[in-house]
């Protein structure tokens, strides 16, 4: 879950690694390991048709009186759903934006949405005035994609009481009408992962990169310990926070600590794993990733990815809107709701065995035999 340079920096875990140089693309469709991170977003997909243009980060502030008048057009069923998405990172990021850009994409026809996108929004108080920029325009539902956009809806809500926010993941609707709140059980998708991980393991050891310890990149990498444990107590795991989402560098250097360290199998989430995945390539070592695949990055050797679709959340948030609910409620993606699934990189040769173990495991969970630990 993306945030800010200035929020990652207050909220940094200690890395005990030194600094790389090594230069790794961090977001970005069809990149390559030595393509440099990009610094924007490509054009907006074809399929997703801004209603406006994207207001500016510097947008003056709506005075709140003003704001609070401003009423959206009508939300009934048949009319036009103006939705926008406000993000941290690139829309094309391989990762947490590009999963809610694609969950946009595939219901706007059917929820006859008009939608706006501004991305690589990591400055949380320029992403405020955007936010307010749009509800002062009118838009009926406006999404908060990242955690780090928690304080800021929890502030404008009450000022636009008409206007439907959505924020994640996070289970806190603030106690407000008009608020929406998303999680992600990512512990399920992990504790599969983390099973087949150990069993393609000839050292026992793995590693496992993470932003900070928080929100659905903790639950993914908490459930991919417990579910290598699960098929092999002698594992060893060790998970590293380097306290930044966006830094591949970062990313690049844990990963080559673990492979120092002995580790043969690694694991990561956020769209800075693209500096682990090079390393794991260039090792020839499996990896295992969340939140959307970038097996394009390493055809051989990303194995499987757990895959987030919000569609189901978005389809149920719009039904509430046109229903004259505009908040209140959080939803929750998982394996068993489809809002989760295991994609299985077909570049990888997975032995049979691991294969059937994840199926069965994917199985248990989805039908409530099996549990994760959160």
């Amino acid at each position: 879950m993306p945030t800010s340079a200035k929020t990652s920096a207050n909220r940094r875990l200690s890395l005990l690694v030194a600094a790389s140089t090594i230069v790794l693309i961090a977001a970005g469709c069809g990149g390559t390991a030595s393509s440099a991170p990009a610094a924007a977003s490509a054009a907006p997909p074809a399929s997703v048709a801004p209603a406006a243009s994207a207001p500016a980060a510097s947008t003056a502030a709506v005075a709140s009186a003003a704001a609070a008048s401003v009423a959206p057009s009508a939300a009934a069923a048949g009319s036009v759903l103006k939705v926008a998405l406000v993000a941290p990172s690139a829309k094309n990021d391989l990762s947490w934006t590009q999963t809610m850009v694609a969950g946009l994409q595939s219901v706007q026809q059917s929820a006859n949405l008009q939608i706006a996108i501004s991305d690589n929004q990591f400055v949380t108080a320029d992403a405020g005035n955007i936010i307010r920029q749009y509800a002062s325009e009118g838009y009926n539902l406006i999404i908060a994609h990242g955690s780090q956009y928690g304080s800021t809806i929890q502030q404008l809500a009450p000022q636009f009481p008409n206007v439907s926010f959505a924020w994640g993941t996070a289970g806190s609707t603030y106690n407000l009408p008009n608020v929406f709140a998303y999680l992600a059980a990512a512990n399920e998708g992990g504790y599969v992962e983390g099973a087949m991980a150990a069993m393609l393991s000839k050292s026992h050891v793995l590693g496992a990169i993470g932003p900070i310890a928080a929100g659905d990149d903790q639950l993914f990498i908490d459930g991919f310990a417990a579910g290598a444990k699960s098929v092999d107590k002698s594992v060893t795991i060790h998970p590293v926070y380097t306290g930044s989402y966006s830094d591949a560098s970062l990313y690049a250097t844990a990963a080559k600590t673990f492979v120092a360290g002995g580790a043969d199998v690694l694991a990561g989430t956020t769209q800075a794993s693209a500096g682990a995945i090079g390393v794991a390539r260039q090792n020839n070592l499996p990896w295992f990733g969340n939140d959307w695949s970038m097996a394009s990055l390493a055809p051989k050797s990303v194995v499987a990815t757990e895959i987030y679709n919000w569609a189901p959340v978005l389809t149920q948030m719009v039904t509430s809107i046109r229903a004259g609910k505009l908040g209140g409620a959080t939803y929750t993606i998982n394996l068993g709701n489809g809002g989760e699934t295991i994609e299985f990189n077909a570049g990888y040769a997975l032995p049979a065995n691991v294969k059937a173990k994840a199926d069965e495991l994917i199985k248990g969970i989805t039908d409530g035999s099996i549990t994760p630990p959160q």
